[in-house]
């Protein structure tokens, strides 16, 4: 009897029994969905966010300033979560618009004169005596002082959105299991101020929207008293639970060591501190250039010991402890590749960074700089995607009878 031949598909290898074929090299490289064991660091968020941070803290150009804060929420909006900490980035948004408006209205108020020839408005000036020279309030306005205080607070806001990113992408809980021993109890202070503010925010959003679906008004001192009552309620009860389980979980005991460790301890951390602040000014001034880097890396070396050394009075194990993987090298990478070309570019040319008021002229968008600032969408795009809760699809009228 002869032998049936197969069909065409399983011949070809696409039927239902086909060898699976190998995934390319963008398949592979392709985010994957977030889960316990492919999370990026918290580290890796606060590195990415710092060096946003640094690389706005070397411009004043509103064009490049703009762009970080684009960056910043590119990868906030695709990567965030749906806790509570995820919503930090709108909060730093708005605080970052008010420190803006609070540098302007200072600099038109209290600010001291800055030459200028193009005048905008004359304020009353109060007079002030002799020793406060330098000093006005009121007077005349110029729009070179306007733009110059513009360009200063964008700088600051822009410090404080990237702070808000971090805070928006980094698990707290999570940083806090990967800090040094050493450091573990003053995080944990940290870890809790981060979190009561977003849940407090969350439990004001929730009463309000169940006082709108019982047809209570939401808006007013009275409405407002009303809804402070059971969040000030579900606050201290929350605090107390906290309590309850840092207690069961033996936070604050700590282990006896040596009067000699404790005491190398403290000056290793002093010291450290010390070569750090010492060579952070040093390599600032012109003339420290020489010796700063060297005593900053001495310094940083003595507090790391000291952090060691200290870390062994904490008695605490870690479970599952956060490890770097590839894509949180990445995501770092990004953010200290964008600290770093803006720095030099900082120094090759500070004119396309630094704008200038005196005479007044248009800022333009320096290229290669810009491009520099895109690195920081890296994340973006390797990051694991996290994971969106399912909305169900709505139902046709008849599948609702």
């Amino acid at each position: 009897m002869a032998a049936r031949p197969l069909p065409a598909t399983d011949r070809a290898g696409a039927g239902p029994e086909a060898a699976p074929t190998a995934p390319s090299a963008w398949a592979r490289w392709r985010a994957p969905e977030a889960n316990r064991s492919n999370a990026v660091h918290p580290g890796a968020w606060w590195l990415w966010a710092i060096g946003l941070a640094a690389a706005a803290s070397r411009t004043t150009n509103p064009w490049l300033l703009g762009l970080i804060v684009g960056v910043a929420g590119y990868v906030v909006a695709a990567r965030r979560t749906d806790a509570p900490w995820a919503r930090a980035y709108v909060a730093f948004l708005k605080l970052g618009l008010l420190v803006l408006a609070i540098r302007v209205l200072f600099s038109v108020l209290l600010g001291a004169p800055i030459p200028g020839t193009h005048l905008l408005v004359t304020l009353p000036e109060v007079p002030l005596p002799e020793w406060a020279k330098g000093i006005r309030i009121g007077g005349r306005v110029y729009a070179e002082q306007l733009v110059f205080a513009l360009y200063q607070g964008a700088k600051l806001a822009t410090l404080l959105i990237c702070v808000g990113a971090a805070n928006a992408l980094a698990n707290p809980a999570r940083l806090l299991k990967s800090l040094p021993g050493a450091l573990y109890e003053a995080g944990v202070a940290v870890v809790v101020a981060m979190t009561f503010a977003p849940n407090l925010v969350a439990d004001v959003a929730r009463l309000r929207t169940a006082r709108r679906l019982r047809g209570r008004r939401t808006g007013g001192l009275r409405a407002m008293a009303q809804i402070g009552l059971p969040v000030l309620e579900g606050a201290l009860e929350r605090s107390i639970a906290v309590a309850a389980s840092m207690d069961a979980r033996g936070y604050g005991r700590t282990a006896e060591v040596p009067r000699a460790v404790r005491h190398t301890t403290t000056a290793l951390t002093l010291g450290g501190l010390l070569g750090v602040c010492a060579g952070t000014y040093a390599l600032l001034a012109a003339e420290g250039g020489a010796y700063g880097l060297p005593l900053l890396a001495a310094g940083v070396a003595a507090a790391v010991g000291g952090l060691r050394l200290g870390g062994r009075r904490t008695v605490r194990t870690r479970y599952r402890p956060d490890r770097f993987g590839a894509r949180s090298w990445l995501v770092a990478g990004a953010g200290t590749a964008v600290a770093g070309l803006l720095a030099w570019a900082a120094n090759v040319s500070p004119a396309a960074l630094e704008p200038g008021v005196l005479p007044l002229v248009a800022p333009t968008l320096p290229v290669w700089p810009a491009l520099a600032v895109l690195i920081g969408l890296l994340p973006a795009f390797v990051a694991p995607v996290p994971r969106r809760p399912v909305t169900p699809a709505p139902r046709s009228p008849k599948e609702q009878s």
